[in-house]
């Protein structure tokens, strides 16, 4: 008998497992693969090359939840990238952007115009993103049933909200609200004129989207991208030391120090609900642990539609659960290099700062509209946007002396194909598009290619549970964000089953690798059990 029993050992249930160890409780987590992590994980994919296999790089992770867990001490290093983005395009020209001026410089090649345009933009976005920033590690405002007395604490978060927001000025609140509301393409058209500029700051809008940047709601996605920092460094990016399996590890590391009980290759089966009360749960081999309480770190679909029965649930919840949106059009790749691509629009086959970047194919918002619309229609994009990582340019432990592994976040694809056919019947032909693609930017990188891993939608799902290949556990559209994450009534991690609660990316603030959902979970759970509601 545990105090605690945490479904799922990716980065979330970690979090929440060591913050409630080290409230004094007895803790175990039952993580169904044979290594913790989820989805963030490093492995070997070809004989000598390791990478990170699902997520790829650093930003979200937040700055309270890196030093509560002593994660530095557990062994977790994170550099910046020297380049930020960098974006070749068709015509021989291309685009970078990091510190020191780079971005701006870089921008004047395309327009003098938006090049002067960059500081207003950075100083409105950096405002609403420092707001957001704030919004994370708190309990969304809950819609409550009961009367004021029920309401009141809603309320007072709902005053400290009011109190946030007045922070901005009545520009910036409009701003705010454009960002929530308005498509990314429409956003940026207002500001910029260049395709390049508008480019490489849409890219994010569809990241683990799987819409258009001119969907509406899709600036919401872009800002989600930009509230992250590395290091201290707001809106950098960079890459854990060991792949992102060097995170979870850490994790693993500090959790275990705090006295929680780890236990992998550990499927469940079934949350063990006794007269309308979740106590503990079922593995795969029969196994029973039982706890005070459960929580899970699944995707919001996979706890209510397989493991908990549906007559344990309220018939409204249990339809609009089963109505979670997911899908991020998301196909994933790593790659093994003999050697670095050489871009025809800055060439070289030695290590550069570019090849330290996010390079991302996807030469404009037009492109990625058509990306998107040829994949709802014919299951994937005939020119896909992709970025590439190669890690091993920061991280010599990834790759033999002299080669390389790349990480290729592609999209768009649909997380279902047309007409009932299976995404494990396409995956090669898919994986050859992905690479042809690149190759297009630089023509040497076939060719380098000496082993690849392949991950479709089908096979993120089955591997990592995420549903649709989601990314983010759930679509971050409007309805399904901030206190309607997962469902208006149950944004405070508490779900209409007593003494179950859910502490992953389907909660607030979303996905990403943030560990802020298991954070504030943890957080709703011991006010719980100090106020004996539970």
């Amino acid at each position: 008998m545990r105090d605690v029993v945490i479904i799922g050992g990716g980065h979330n249930g970690l979090v929440c497992a060591t913050y409630l160890a080290k409230a004094g409780l007895s803790v175990t987590v039952l993580e169904r693969r044979h290594v913790v992590g989820g989805a963030a994980v490093t492995e070997e994919f070809h004989p000598g090359f390791r990478n990170s296999v699902a997520a790829y790089t650093v930003s979200l992770l937040n700055p309270k939840v890196i030093q509560d867990m002593d994660l530095a001490a557990h062994g977790l290093r994170v550099v910046e990238r020297e380049v930020s983005n960098f974006l070749p395009f068709d015509d021989g020209t291309h685009l970078m952007t990091g510190g020191n001026g780079l971005t701006k410089r870089q921008v004047a090649k395309f327009s003098a115009r938006d090049a002067e345009r960059l500081d207003d933009y950075d100083r409105v976005t950096g405002a609403i993103a420092d707001v957001l920033r704030d919004l994370v590690l708190q309990t969304p405002p809950n819609v409550v049933q009961g009367g004021l007395f029920a309401a009141l604490p809603e309320l007072l978060k709902m005053a400290r909200l009011g109190g946030r927001l007045n922070r901005l000025d009545i520009d910036l609140q409009r701003e705010l609200l454009d960002l929530f509301a308005m498509s990314a393409g429409h956003y940026l058209d207002r500001w910029f004129e260049s395709v390049p500029v508008k480019a490489v700051f849409g890219f994010d809008s569809i990241v683990g989207n799987f819409a258009s940047p001119y969907t509406p709601g899709s600036a919401y996605v872009l800002l989600h991208h930009v509230f992250g920092e590395v290091n201290g460094k707001k809106g950098a990016w960079g890459h854990a030391i060991g792949g992102m399996g060097a995170i979870t590890q850490a994790m693993a590391k500090s959790a275990m120090a705090a006295g929680v009980e780890i236990i992998t290759d550990a499927a469940v089966t079934e949350v063990i609900i006794e007269k309308g009360r979740a106590v503990g749960a079922v593995t795969a081999n029969g196994t029973a642990v039982r706890g005070r309480l459960v929580v899970s770190n699944l995707n919001p679909r996979l706890l209510f539609g397989k493991l908990v029965a549906a007559n344990e649930q309220p018939a409204e919840f249990n339809r609009r659960i089963n109505s979670w949106r997911c899908g991020s059009g998301t196909f994933r790749m790593n790659v093994a290099l003999s050697e670095l691509p050489d871009f025809t629009s800055l060439p070289g086959k030695d290590r550069a700062p570019h090849h330290t970047a996010g390079i991302i194919i996807a030469p404009g918002l037009d492109y990625m509209d058509r990306a998107f619309m040829d994949a709802r229609r014919d299951g994937w994009s005939k020119n896909p946007i992709v970025e590439v990582l190669i890690p091993s340019t920061l991280d010599s432990t990834l790759a033999p002396l002299g080669q390389h592994v790349a990480s290729l976040f592609c999209q768009h694809v649909a997380p279902e194909l047309p007409d009932g056919a299976s995404w494990d019947d396409h995956r090669e032909t898919v994986a050859d598009l992905m690479i042809d693609t690149v190759n297009r930017y630089a023509p040497n990188f076939k060719a380098s290619v000496i082993g690849r891993q392949i991950n479709s939608p089908l096979d993120l799902e089955r591997t990592f549970g995420l549903v649709g290949g989601d990314i983010f556990h759930g679509a971050l559209d409007l309805n399904q964000i901030f206190s309607a994450r997962p469902m208006l009534g149950h944004a405070d991690y508490r779900t209409p089953v007593k003494g179950l609660y859910q502490c992953g990316s389907g909660t607030h603030p979303g996905g990403g690798v943030t560990g802020a959902p298991g954070h504030n979970a943890a957080r709703e759970i011991i006010a719980d059990i100090h106020a004996r509601r539970i």
